[in-house]
């Protein structure tokens, strides 16, 4: 995975958002998989009967779930719930494929396009979905993923999608679609354009104006989508940045790749937030999903279904969307949101019309050809 440069202080790099560590695709994780091999006999997890541990031990992103409602759920089921965090899905993945069954977590939170390979190597054990009934409230669009199309091992946590965001006193004109973001950065935004720090990302822009599937493997699609990378990008890239808020209220951009919540956390900070739009691109991007799931020989079995239960369930919906800035998947939220009159809830919910339109990440072996084409770009910027 690539390095991750901050531009905000060292002290700050913390309140990043989760996303913000998301720099490409399982290397290390599908190396640790390899290494604990199909077959691997992994541990069982103790039976489930209804009768709550006194235990949870849940191992997450950093800072992404209310303390508020881990903290009712302790008071409410007389369970001591431990939290330890990771920083990318693939120091998840060598945890849990490493210890093979013994590393004493519960509750984990993969991203969706890294389960099939942790499916593939028995990392995840299977939902009682019977201790899970608020599952009846989930949105049927964050159900069912290509990754899990039972649902039979996880659950929507958070999902959000990629686009931009631009400053509308730099630039005059309307922006829709990708295409309209390339030529911008050759144009006005030279030189104060930032992309993801996020080889996937960077090459879906190229693809997607192309109107190649942004999970290609064909080698000649991603060849000519670098040549777009490298040739009409690059040049005019200032920075590779992981989190657009640090960007914006920097100053020194008008034009960033960003996902929807980080530039909604970025309105929410700069002093001119009038200035700023964000656009959910034409002809499509990415939606992402993280899930949550039961590690395979989780000690607390019953206390981990009553967790997730408690965390999808409509009355911690709110407060988890606003300490997180990500919708959950739970049916009516947009109605609940604007209810509790939250901020920037059209970067929150995009339509139906733009859901219908995203394609989600996909791990492949082509993902070593979007590391390579991000590396290339970066030193064509001189970034």
């Amino acid at each position: 995975m690539a390095d991750v440069h901050f531009l905000a202080p060292r002290a700050k790099a913390k309140q990043l958002s989760r996303r913000a560590v998301l720099a490409g695709f399982g290397v290390v994780g599908l190396g640790a998989l390899s290494a604990c091999g199909k077959t691997t006999k992994m541990a069982a997890s103790p039976p489930v009967d209804g009768e709550l541990e006194s235990k949870l031990n849940l191992y997450s992103w950093g800072d992404y779930d209310n303390p508020e409602l881990i903290d009712a759920f302790k008071k409410k089921f007389d369970v001591l719930v431990q939290v330890d965090s990771y920083g990318s899905n693939e120091e998840l993945v060598a945890k849990l494929s490493t210890t093979r069954g013994t590393s004493g977590y519960d509750v984990v939170v993969p991203t969706g396009s890294n389960i099939p390979q942790m499916l593939n190597h028995n990392l995840l054990q299977k939902l009682d979905m019977s201790l899970i009934p608020n599952f009846s409230n989930m949105d049927p669009n964050f159900t069912g993923q290509y990754f899990d199309p039972k649902n039979e091992y996880t659950i929507c946590k958070a999902w959000g999608t990629t686009g931009y965001v631009y400053d509308t006193t730099a630039i005059k004109r309307d922006l829709t679609s990708w295409q309209d973001f390339i030529d911008t950065a050759n144009n006005e935004a030279s030189g104060t354009t930032a992309l993801l720090e996020d080889p996937w990302e960077v090459t879906a822009i190229a693809l997607a104006t192309l109107g190649y599937s942004l999970n290609t493997e064909d080698k000649g699609q991603l060849d000519e989508a670098r040549a777009v990378v490298i040739d009409k990008m690059a040049p005019n890239v200032k920075a590779y940045i992981s989190n657009a808020a640090t960007g914006m209220i920097q100053g020194s951009f008008t034009l960033l790749q960003s996902f929807n919540g980080d530039a909604r956390q970025g309105l929410a900070e700069v002093s001119n937030p009038e200035d700023w739009k964000f656009v959910f691109p034409t002809p499509t991007a990415n939606l992402w999903m993280d899930n949550w799931a039961i590690a395979t020989g989780a000690p607390h079995p019953d206390s981990a279904h009553a967790f997730i239960n408690q965390m999808i369930s409509p009355e911690t919906a709110v407060a988890q969307l606003d300490y997180i800035g990500y919708p959950i998947g739970t049916k009516g939220l947009a109605e609940q949101a604007k209810e509790a009159d939250l901020g920037e809830q059209e970067l929150i919910f995009p339509s139906q019309e733009v859901l219908d339109r995203l394609e989600p990440s996909i791990q492949t072996p082509a993902d070593q050809i979007r590391t390579a084409i991000l590396a290339d770009a970066q030193a064509r910027s001189g970034a």
